[in-house]
């Protein structure tokens, strides 16, 4: 059985009808929470999450990110591509190469609050981002 904040027992129906609506109104719709989840799935793998935190500290080529990842450069391009496809990263062209870089201020957000939370709780990761 759940409880809710102040630790007492949670009555299913126990909220005012009311305050049901309210929040039911500002729901997203299944679409938008289904997007939502797909995001986080993103998120949900370490060389991406190593690659936004690499990013995060300067734009990379391919080449620079799989040296720095110890991986080959058809695996980053490949979890490059997962990212651009989420809008994660985006791509600059100069001359013959391309460089990545995190997509907007908002992924930069996530990636400083998503280290904010976990350094806050004890865990510790090395070097600042």
């Amino acid at each position: 059985m759940g409880s809710d904040n102040r630790g007492t027992p949670c009555n299913p129906g126990a909220f005012p009808h009311e305050t049901v609506r309210s929040i039911e109104s500002r729901m997203p719709g299944n679409d938008f929470c289904s997007s939502l989840a797909d995001f986080f799935k993103v998120l949900g793998d370490t060389t991406r999450v190593r690659i936004l935190l690499a990013l995060a500290l300067s734009e990379m080529c391919v080449a620079d990110i799989a040296s720095l990842l110890d991986m080959t450069q058809s695996a980053i391009s490949h979890q490059l591509r997962v990212l651009r496809q989420a809008r994660l990263v985006r791509a600059r062209k100069s001359g013959k190469n391309i460089f990545y870089s995190l997509d907007d201020e908002h992924v930069e957000q996530i990636v400083s609050q998503g280290t904010e939370h976990l350094r806050h709780g004890g865990i510790q990761g090395g070097n600042s981002v």
